[in-house]
């Protein structure tokens, strides 16, 4: 993942062996609390998805998709976060409070989570700061069975629409998280 100025916390839900051959169900997924104070300001950018009314439509995926991020070594191109560590990606607390989230550096930054061994990915859920509503550029999600990500990329997600991380043009809309 590209991510400029990043305070993320991630979740991997990847379909685990005999779950394929069911229906599709909703990702049971806790997503954190808004933390949200004031009044929000209007955002109006280009390439940005209009404003969701209601609940997020459901993450469909196949009956007994877990969770295989939780707890898994991160890497990522700052060894040294200006807040927080990288196993803090992948711990499960999604509260967002002082001490629960990691802040890359204010440059172009990527973060890798090793699963151990090869699956099929169902979804993909993650989530940068959730204090205020913001705007993120140039999110790129690839994934790869590749630890060097040289073979075997796919990219799932890219709303980088000005191609500044080098990943190529994306075609995803930005969103208000």
């Amino acid at each position: 993942m590209i991510l400029k100025n990043l305070s993320l916390v991630l979740a991997a839900a990847v379909l685990t062996a005999g779950a394929q051959a069911q229906a599709p169900v909703p990702l049971q997924l806790e997503l954190p609390k808004p933390l949200f104070a004031g009044t929000p300001r209007p955002i109006s950018l280009p390439n940005l998805e209009a404003p969701r009314a209601g609940k997020r439509p459901d993450l469909m995926v196949p009956a007994g998709t877990a969770n295989l991020s939780k707890g898994k070594a991160v890497t990522s191109s700052d060894s040294l976060p200006v807040i927080g560590e990288l196993s803090y990606l992948t711990d499960g607390d999604k509260s967002g409070t002082d001490g629960t989230y990691v802040e890359l550096g204010p440059t172009p930054q990527w973060v890798q989570i090793d699963l151990g061994a090869k699956v099929k990915v169902a979804a993909i859920a993650l989530w940068h700061f959730h204090s205020q509503a913001r705007v993120y550029h140039d999110v790129v999600v690839q994934v790869s069975d590749d630890k060097d990500f040289k073979t075997g990329v796919t990219t799932v997600y890219n709303n980088d629409d000005d191609n500044s991380s080098k990943l190529g043009k994306g075609k995803d809309l930005a969103y208000i998280e």
